[in-house]
């Protein structure tokens, strides 16, 4: 009979237990799709990317992000949809398309609602938009946190926009958002509702004249290879939304969800501070790639333009809920 080492079968011992350890530790972690329209090194891939070092840090590589970028994963409006099936984690998504699952954010949309960046983060971070993140799981998706996309301002192929009156007319692409198009059917412009990943293709070839995003939406797409001219118009405060699966959500233990909490607010922070940059500097650098740029854009008039629009919109949403958030200081 062959004589047994004891270190050499304790060391095997402890071998085969390293081994099952590193197998049920593989086995434990969890890949998360997140998907959003802007291409990578946009200010939506920044907030991504920080969200998801966080999480993968404080779970201990328990969870771990695989990101989609440039709409890899459709438009807008579809990944909202996956994610609320659970077939998608996450979507990092302006609020264009969210009115149609969750209503009560539109009010949020109103053209000329927000008067800067600091007023629009206080709204957001505050009870107003925090009591909005509550109506998502009735829909069947969790709202972490309120992130961020920009001003919007408008561009276009045919001329320099100052006031309303040179915007009549044009087909200009917008989200599908009812609250938009009826701000802008008072300008004068002709609203084309079309999903993100459609937009370039479409100017190229003329199918609409213009569009409407913030600078750093503008600078990430490179717009000015089929636009010609941009006005700083600042019509519309663009928030965004960190969005989860209530599949995911239901999975985590209160300690991960507070781990996930956590790590929205960083990323937010980091895709706040990403607009400001981009906002900053992207003027300078659209003018570089040739656009025709419009700093001293009639606001007042297109406020003006707008009054019958606000009249429906104080009908639709309480003239009260609108001055609320117009008073936040």
């Amino acid at each position: 009979m062959p004589q047994i080492n004891p270190a050499l079968t304790l060391a095997r011992t402890g071998i085969a237990a390293t081994l099952a350890l590193l197998a049920v530790g593989a086995s434990a972690q969890t890949v998360l799709k997140i998907g959003y329209t802007p291409a990578k090194d946009s200010h939506y891939w920044v907030g991504s990317t920080t969200f998801c070092a966080e999480i993968e840090k404080n779970t201990q590589a328990r969870y771990k992000c695989q990101q989609f970028p440039s709409s890899a994963l459709g438009g807008e409006r579809e990944q909202i949809e996956a994610v609320q099936l659970g077939t998608q984690d996450a979507v990092i998504t302006s609020t264009g398309p969210v009115g149609n699952f969750v209503p009560e954010i539109k009010v949020v949309d109103i053209p000329f609602l927000f008067r800067d960046y600091d007023h629009a983060r206080k709204v957001f971070d505050g009870p107003i938009g925090q009591e909005l993140l509550t109506k998502f799981p009735a829909k069947g998706l969790v709202a972490l946190t309120w992130t961020e996309n920009g001003f919007r301002h408008m561009t276009n192929s045919k001329r320099a926009i100052v006031k309303p009156e040179d915007a009549k007319g044009l087909k200009v692409r917008t989200m599908e958002n009812k609250v938009h198009m009826d701000g802008y059917r008072t300008f004068g412009i002709l609203p084309t509702p079309m999903a993100f990943p459609e937009v370039f293709g479409a100017l190229q070839q003329g199918t609409v004249d213009g569009q409407e995003n913030p600078i750093p939406v503008i600078i990430s797409s490179k717009f000015w290879q089929v636009q010609k001219y941009a006005s700083l118009t600042g019509h519309v405060y663009s928030p965004a939304l960190l969005l989860v699966s209530t599949r995911l959500w239901g999975k985590l233990s209160d300690a991960d969800k507070k781990v996930f909490l956590d790590a929205a607010k960083v990323g937010t922070a980091a895709q706040r501070k990403k607009v400001d940059e981009d906002d900053a500097n992207g003027v300078a650098l659209m003018e570089k790639e040739g656009m025709q740029v419009v700093r001293n854009v009639d606001k007042t008039a297109f406020q003006e333009a707008l009054k019958p629009a606000y009249a429906a919109y104080a009908k639709e949403f309480g003239a009260e809920n609108i001055k609320k958030i117009q008073d936040v200081r």
